[in-house]
């Protein structure tokens, strides 16, 4: 590494990111063009590790898929998750080491806009991952470019499935955060109902955690005329249902901010017969872990115990994702390289963000920043929307504080 002033550096990277604006737009419309979902995204990795080759960046492929993983999402409704095609890739070298990441998956959404580039497949990008993709694939190519100033490494972080919400853990069960470790980590996501060029943070917990529970009862159905002979199902469902919530409201401290729902209750299909099975499905989000971490525990006592009640077999999926946490101590270290590309008053703090971002894995494990990037108007269709569509001239500012925040980072924390 050479000597170099660090606030310098730090313009200049966003200055060349700035001049690959049309670089940034053609990456995102090429894998706008062909949307995948879930964690198997060969074309979509294809596409992001042949941009690596060109720039000399090594990289590999990381995700790790278990039977156990692939058994819970079938319960869940999810089948066919059998592989994690993300994409670790690194510059510079030794320690200290800043995570950049981005997501890069597809929602199973059919797009209604009408754009030279749109999606023509079942699915598409209605939540701005392919933004994020070309972004960081920017933000790679001005860091390579100054690789011998960099005091540290970089470490970029390419993941699938985040909207199945474990993208991310299968990344980091396959050593995406080790070799080099990762001491702190970044990510960024763009807004399509947000002021174009508004940067929003939010320190502390960021976004709701989301828990799903699938319950699936077996009774012993029968004739209606002998429900002496039954073991009625729908009846165990329906008071597990009133218990979960009489639960909400009794343990509950009434300040915390947590709902559950039940979707979905389904089971039989005619009047004159008990079914032999019936399903809940229950979800549940929050801002507040202590309240989450004694529902987790308490909800599958509450349920299996109705079950032994009425002589049924209750068997309980679960699926959980955690709040996204951002460190106050390295939001404050990144908010200038923050300032540096969106202008001083363009960055502010937010609430917390209803939805759930499984960026929290990696929060959980290093401390982590997580921003977004306002990338259209306000009342602009929301993401996940089929007409979402967002403004593109915001994706250089998204690769430069990347960058910035890598160099900004780096520099302040050199051994």
């Amino acid at each position: 590494m050479t000597n170099c002033d660090p606030t310098a550096l730090r313009s200049k990277l966003v200055e060349e990111a700035r001049a690959l604006q049309d670089e940034i737009v053609a990456d995102r419309r090429a894998l706008h063009q062909i949307p995948e979902v879930g964690m198997s995204l060969p074309e979509t990795a294809a596409y992001v590790s042949a941009r690596l080759d060109e720039l000399e960046i090594p990289w590999r492929a990381c995700g790790m898929v278990t039977p156990e993983l692939t058994a819970r999402y079938e319960q869940l409704g999810f089948p066919g998750i059998t592989a994690s095609t993300g994409i670790v890739a690194t510059i510079g070298s030794g320690g200290p080491c800043i995570l950049l990441r981005a997501d890069m998956d597809a929602l199973p959404i059919v797009e209604e806009n009408d754009l030279p580039f749109r999606s023509t497949r079942d699915c598409s990008h209605m939540c701005g991952h392919d933004a994020h993709a070309a972004m960081l694939l920017a933000a790679a190519r001005v860091l390579k470019a100054h690789e011998a100033e960099l005091p540290g490494t970089v470490k970029l972080m390419f993941q699938p499935g985040e909207e199945l919400g474990y993208g991310s853990k299968t990344m980091i069960d396959d050593g995406a955060l080790a070799d080099p470790t990762a001491d702190v980590a970044f990510a960024l996501h763009v807004i399509a109902n947000a002021p174009a060029g508004r940067v929003l943070y939010t320190p502390g917990v960021t976004s709701a955690s989301l828990d799903t529970l699938v319950v699936h009862i077996q009774g012993h159905g029968g004739h209606t005329s002998a429900p002496q002979e039954c073991i009625d199902p729908l009846m165990v469902a329906n008071q597990i249902y009133q218990a979960m919530n009489l639960f909400m409201t009794r343990e509950i401290d009434p300040s915390a901010s947590i709902t559950l729902s039940v979707g979905a209750m389904n089971g039989g299909n005619v009047p004159n017969a008990l079914p032999d099975t019936a399903e809940l499905k229950i979800g549940m989000r929050s801002f507040d872990v202590a309240a989450r971490a004694h529902a987790l525990e308490r909800l599958p006592e509450i349920i299996e115990a109705y079950g032994r009640a009425w002589r049924a077999d209750c068997r309980i999926a679960t699926f959980s994702c955690p709040c996204t946490f951002t460190s106050p101590e390295l939001a404050a270290e990144l908010l200038p390289a923050l300032e540096a590309v969106a202008g001083h008053g363009h960055v502010s703090r937010d609430d917390p963000m209803p939805v759930t971002e499984d960026f929290a894995y990696v929060s959980e494990a290093v401390p982590s920043v997580f921003a977004q990037l306002g990338a259209g108007k306000v009342g602009a269709a929301p993401h996940h929307n089929p007409r979402m569509v967002i403004d593109e001239s915001v994706l250089w500012m998204g690769a430069a504080m990347h960058a910035a925040a890598a160099i900004t980072w780096l520099a302040r924390h050199a051994r």
